[in-house]
């Protein structure tokens, strides 16, 4: 089942791809990637894709910490330099996993949401830094336009993916886990969350809602649209208007993405509505269970003796595996 999802991605990039490039040919594919288990995901499809012969190049920046590869593999990367050093950055990852784990938990439901908008958005302010050191790097803009790619596979959480696939008109896939509050599922993938009976994320409820847990459903719902950003949304709109040249928001221009691919299986989901160009793609990093090595237990016998249980009609025999 999951080579299955991975060839199915794969093959959902590929006809992707098709219309942009001569038949016989392969195509180029430029990634904008996010860091840690985010890698893990999309680095599978990455893998399949050269597989296929395709050309992937990934970009990132000169702080980044976690991108690897296998040796060998045709897997390239295109670094460009940032103000930012990889101890900031895994400084900053660190800190973020400690207030999360031993912080947050510990605060009221509204403390707790005032200070994960806190974090969250110190995180995209490092992310909004980062793609700035990017577009404005006009030797590696230009670089970029000259490879002449097909399309940008980029990780959504991660905004700039879709500001770099406006600059070089191609194609853009979305990578997704989530968003806070399913907000920008809504409104940029045109996702329907009905909330009478599907559970807002965080709001720790089920699809078997009584009628005053609606209600406190529906609160959750007009709280992450009307009051949490995940990103700074006034920063990055004036951003991408700036460097587009024309008035537009970070919701429009995420909008435009040609496929989502959600990183969670469809059956784990609550039932809701789907729309053709988003697949559900869960479990691409995990792989089948290697058989567990033959251990020899003899030594532990003289502490723990091994049993075999056999069931009779009203008792247990114990038969001892290993004679002491």
């Amino acid at each position: 089942l999951t080579r299955m999802s991975t060839k199915m991605t794969a093959v959902l990039l590929l006809l992707q791809l098709s219309s942009h490039f001569s038949s016989g040919s392969c195509g180029k594919v430029l990634v904008w990637p996010m860091e840690y288990s985010h890698w893990i995901n999309i680095k599978t499809i990455l893998d399949e894709l050269v597989q296929k012969g395709h050309e992937v190049t990934v970009l990132i920046s000169s702080a980044s910490v976690s991108f690897y590869v296998e040796e060998g593999s045709a897997i390239k990367f295109e670094t460009y330099p940032s103000a930012m050093s990889k101890t900031d950055m895994e400084d900053f990852y660190i800190e973020a996993i400690r207030k999360l784990i031993y912080e947050l938990p510990k605060q009221s439901i509204w403390t707790y949401f005032s200070l994960l908008q806190e974090l969250v958005w110190e995180g995209f302010e490092n992310f909004l830094t980062l793609c700035k050191e990017a577009v404005f790097n006009k030797n590696l803009m230009t670089k970029l336009r000259e490879s002449k790619f097909d399309v940008i596979l980029a990780d959504a959480f991660g905004p700039c993916g879709e500001l770099l696939a406006e600059l070089f008109e191609i194609p853009l896939v979305y990578t997704l886990r989530f968003l806070y509050g399913y907000t920008y599922e809504k409104y940029s993938a045109g996702l329907s969350f009905p909330p009478s009976y599907v559970p807002i994320l965080m709001s720790e409820l089920s699809d078997q809602m009584t009628f005053m847990e609606r209600i406190k459903n529906m609160l959750y719902v007009l709280y992450f649209d009307f009051w949490f950003q995940t990103f700074d949304e006034k920063k990055w709109n004036q951003f991408y208007s700036e460097i587009l040249g024309r008035p537009t928001t970070l919701l429009e221009t995420m909008s435009k993405a040609d496929i989502w691919l959600i990183r969670t299986y469809w059956d784990l989901e609550f039932p809701r509505p789907t729309l053709p160009n988003v697949d559900f793609i869960g479990g691409l990093h995990c792989r089948p269970a290697k058989p567990l090595p033959k251990v020899n237990l003899f030594p532990f016998s003289w502490f723990c003796c091994p049993c075999i249980f056999t069931k009779n009609d009203s008792l247990f025999s114990l038969r001892m595996s290993h004679s002491l």
